[in-house]
């Protein structure tokens, strides 16, 4: 946007941010918020605290202290925005449209490439921007969709075991809190869900990768929370058709890689793929041939007394092979699985307005408190922002803006198995 544009907006911004005033204890800090989120809304080539500060008139130092020491409530702030939330953009429990998915969880992780070993995080891990092992920070994140509508909940920042969590020194001069151990990226993303429940989000479904999907564990979290989930697992997943008849780890009692299961067993051999279309909104569609069975997973060896979907999906066109596991009810659709499954797409949409178009990744500091506060401030204006856009939408069209969902259509039709 450029500062005219703002300018226009700022009536709103105010409004806005007005309910999120109660986090700040002096008049100063709820300036400097305004300040900061118009510049993350501005046309700045980075939005980090210099440019931003210069641009307001405002001395860089004192923002970078609104970001680090002054005294507001960044986390309040978080769970407001999650009940704001709930309350203008998400359905009434039992109140989802038919032919809806409902309220989608999606649950994905985004690095950002930075130089140097300052800032709060930062080691050489695998980066998804650059693709490759890199200089990087790594924050784990929870969205929500629900028809035309999408924000990020939730988000923190993943801390290294050995070259962070260990060494507590370094995590004293970055302000990382004492409190603030390593964490595994599930149980992470298993708290952001429970806390964005604590605010009143009622999930109709979960999805994630395989990062996530892999770890039994976090699966069983989610089966404990009652939610429903399809989320990608690794090939490598252990799995079994029918429960051994002993507790064995030879051959015919062991579990069965979610692969081999796929292509040898009788429950997915003996049954024809089903052709599904993925038509997406801004590139052509995809069409994935698809099998689908009941199965147990291997717990630490051990198979789970519930039965999960194990589907597996080969491209039509490229012959890439995705396997998926949900926990949903026996005689739920394949077709409703797939597109929740697909609908993770739309976490990466996020990320990249935030990153492009918000600054999310162009925080400069030794300082977590402000990196998280810049986080949350992203997410804040990927709220205003995508309020703004409905409120625009809906006055050009005169049409409900939720009325089309952006989940991905998936349209059925049985083949003969290749």
């Amino acid at each position: 946007m450029t500062q005219q544009e703002v300018c226009g907006l700022l009536p709103a911004l105010k409004s806005f941010l007005r309910d999120f005033a109660i986090c700040f204890a002096y008049q100063p800090s709820r300036d400097h918020l305004q300040t900061y989120c118009c510049g993350l809304l501005a046309d700045l080539p980075r939005k980090s605290v210099e440019p931003i500060a210069l641009q307001a008139g405002t001395a860089p130092r004192t923002l970078q202290q609104f970001l680090r020491s002054f005294a507001w409530d960044h986390q309040n702030l978080r769970d407001i925005l999650q009940r704001r939330i709930v309350q203008r953009h998400l359905p009434p429990p039992g109140d989802t449209p038919f032919g809806s998915l409902g309220v989608i969880g999606l649950i994905d992780e985004t690095a950002v490439a930075k130089k140097g070993d300052q800032t709060p995080g930062v080691q050489r891990q695998y980066c998804g921007r650059t693709g490759k092992i890199d200089n990087c920070i790594v924050t784990v994140h929870l969205a929500v969709l629900y028809e035309s509508f999408k924000a990020i909940l939730d988000g923190e920042l993943y801390l290294p075991q050995d070259s962070w969590a260990a060494d507590r020194d370094r995590c004293h001069a970055a302000q990382i809190p004492q409190t603030l151990v390593y964490t595994p990226k599930h149980l992470m993303a298993l708290e952001q869900v429970r806390r964005a429940m604590g605010n009143g989000v009622r999930f109709d479904w979960l999805t994630f990768d395989e990062g996530y999907g892999g770890k039994p564990g976090f699966l069983r979290g989610l089966d404990g929370l009652g939610l429903l989930y399809v989320g990608e697992v690794p090939r490598t997943l252990g799995v079994w058709s029918k429960l051994p008849k002993y507790h064995s780890h030879q051959s015919p009692f062991a579990a069965k890689r979610a692969e081999e299961l796929a292509r040898h067993s009788p429950v997915f051999r003996e049954q024809p793929f089903k052709r599904l279309e993925i038509a997406r909104q801004t590139l052509a569609s995809q069409v994935w041939q698809v099998k689908a069975a009941r199965v147990h997973i291997s717990v630490e060896g051990i198979p789970t007394s519930p039965r999960y979907w194990l589907i597996y999906a080969r491209n039509e066109a490229t012959g890439e092979k995705k396997y998926f596991v949900s926990n949903a009810p026996e005689g739920t659709r394949l077709g409703r699985m797939l597109r929740v499954a697909f609908c993770r797409a739309h976490v990466e949409h996020v990320f990249r307005i935030s990153k492009s178009e918000l600054g999310f990744g162009d925080y400069e500091g030794r300082s977590y408190v402000g990196l998280m506060r810049h986080v949350y401030m992203c997410q804040l204006m990927l709220l205003f922002v995508m309020e703004q856009t409905e409120r625009l939408r809906k006055k050009k069209s005169g049409v409900d803006a939720g009325a089309n969902s952006a989940c991905p259509e998936v349209l059925l039709s049985e083949t003969a198995e290749p």
